[in-house]
């Protein structure tokens, strides 16, 4: 998956070929189709895999640290997607292939469709971790803006059209202006 990835981030999902994928990945093409099938079982694997890294390293801390306040556990989650680090670049970079392609494939979009309810729901719960006399449909609207705001600071810090400290400021006011917001 992590090959799947890589080769995602550097071609996009139109230049995914599974030859070069098995060659990655130091892998047979006919062990790749084995497990999964298909091009668009693939595609769903490193979706999901993708999804699952961003959360390990949304979610990593030390055993000896302190546990975060809801407000820095938000803060974490959301300002660690903007870090200068290649598994981040990388994740990044994929989903954001993966996104774009979704445009143009049906099946895609519905497994990207789920992938990001799923990181809105989870941003939502976090925000209501810290605004919890708010209702539902506030606080996924948040959460939704939230997590959009993500991924265009994200492509816009990785295309080089903005430096990485200026996408976290960005994002730290994002954060404050919702619970803001929600604080009303």
């Amino acid at each position: 998956m992590e090959a799947a990835a890589r080769v995602i981030a550097r071609r996009g999902v139109r230049g995914l070929r599974v030859e070069e994928l098995a060659t990655e990945a130091g892998v047979s093409t006919a062990l790749i189709y084995y497990h999964f099938k298909d091009r668009a079982g693939i595609l769903r694997a490193t979706l999901e895999f993708i999804n699952d890294r961003a959360g390990r390293y949304t979610t990593e801390r030390l055993a000896d640290e302190p546990p975060l306040t809801p407000r820095g556990e938000l803060e974490q989650t959301l300002l660690l997607e903007l870090q200068d680090t290649p598994e981040v670049r990388e994740n990044s970079t994929a989903w954001g292939e993966l996104r774009a392609s979704a445009v143009f494939d049906p099946d895609l979009r519905e497994d990207l469709a789920r992938a990001t309810l799923g990181w809105v729901q989870e941003v939502a719960e976090l925000i209501g971790r810290v605004r919890p006399m708010n209702g539902a449909a506030a606080l996924a609207a948040s959460a939704e803006r939230l997590t959009a705001m993500v991924e265009g600071l994200s492509v816009r810090w990785l295309s080089g059209s903005l430096p990485l400290e200026h996408a976290r400021e960005l994002m730290a006011g994002a954060i404050d202006s919702e619970l803001e917001r929600l604080h009303h």
